[in-house]
C-alpha cells in the first residue's frame, strides 16, 4: 500500500493555526476564552464522574453487606466503612441519631448490640423513629446538592460557546466585507483569510459545546440515578428501624 503523504500546510493543524493568525483581535480572545472554559468543563466533567463512580462502586459493597445483616445497625455496630459511598453516611448519620434518641429515652445505646428485637431496645415512639427519618433525609438532601454543584457550570459551557463561536464570526466576517468595502477591492481572495479566520470561532465554539453538551446528560443521568437510589435506600433503612425498634401500637 502506497503511503499518502500531505503537504505541511494541509494538515487540519496547520489550518487551524493558519486561521487563528489571520483572525482579528476579538476573534482571538474568543477562541482563547472558549479553549480556556474547554479545560475547565473537562476538569469538572472528569473529577464530577470519578466522584459518581467511586460513590456507585461503594454503594453496591455497602448494600451487599447491610441486606446480609438481620439487623438494621450491624454494620454500624462493626465499625465497617464504605465511603464514599453516600448511601453508607446516610446510614452513618441515622444510626448515630437513633442511638441518641435510644439514650434520650433512658436506654442504654449497647442496646443495640441486642439485635433490636428484645424490650430493652423495642420503645421507641412514632416521634423518635420520625426523628431519625428526618436526620436520614438531610444528609441525602444534601449529597444531591453535592453531588449537583457546579453542574450549571457545564450546561453554561454547552449552551453558550455555540453563540460565542457565532459572535466570533459574524464579528470577523463583518470586518472583512468592511475593510473589502473601504479598500475597494472585490476579490475573494481579499476576504478569503479574514472570513477563515472568523470561522474558526465557531468551530472552537462547537468543539467545546457538544462534548459538554454530551457530559453534562450522561452525568445528570447518573446523578438522578444516585438520587433514587439514596431515596430507596432511607425507605428501606426506615422500615427495618421501625421494624425492629419502634413499639408496636
Amino acid at each position: 500500500m502506497t503511503p499518502i503523504y500531505l503537504p505541511l500546510n494541509q494538515l487540519p493543524l496547520a489550518g487551524i493555526v493558519y486561521s487563528f493568525e489571520q483572525s482579528n483581535w476579538a476573534g482571538r480572545i474568543i477562541v482563547l476564552v472558549l479553549l480556556v472554559g474547554s479545560v475547565f468543563a473537562w476538569s469538572l466533567m472528569l473529577t464530577k464522574a470519578k466522584s459518581l463512580r467511586l460513590a456507585a462502586f461503594n454503594s453496591r459493597l455497602f448494600l451487599s453487606a447491610y441486606r446480609q445483616e438481620a439487623n438494621a445497625t450491624a454494620v454500624f455496630l462493626k465499625r465497617r466503612k464504605y465511603e464514599p459511598s453516600p448511601l453508607f453516611s446516610i446510614y452513618e448519620k441515622a444510626c448515630r441519631s437513633l442511638g441518641a434518641e435510644i439514650e434520650a429515652r433512658g436506654a442504654d445505646p449497647d442496646d443495640l448490640f441486642m439485635g433490636g428485637v428484645g424490650a430493652n431496645v423495642r420503645g421507641l415512639g412514632q416521634r423518635s423513629v420520625g426523628a431519625v427519618r428526618n436526620v436520614a433525609e438531610r444528609s441525602m438532601a444534601d449529597h444531591v446538592l453535592l453531588f449537583e454543584d457546579r453542574m450549571g457550570l457545564v450546561a453554561t459551557a454547552a449552551s453558550t460557546a455555540p453563540f460565542l463561536g457565532l459572535l466570533g464570526t459574524v464579528w470577523g466576517v463583518m470586518e472583512s466585507f468592511g475593510g473589502m468595502a473601504m479598500g475597494g477591492a472585490a476579490m475573494l481572495s481579499a476576504v478569503a483569510p479574514g472570513i477563515s479566520g472568523a470561522l474558526l470561532t465557531t468551530v472552537v465554539g462547537l468543539l467545546v459545546a457538544l462534548p459538554s453538551a454530551v457530559g453534562y446528560n450522561l452525568l445528570s443521568d447518573s446523578i438522578r440515578r444516585t438520587s433514587v437510589e439514596m431515596d430507596n435506600f432511607v425507605d428501606e433503612l426506615m422500615a427495618d428501624v421501625e421494624r425492629q425498634y419502634q413499639d408496636p401500637e
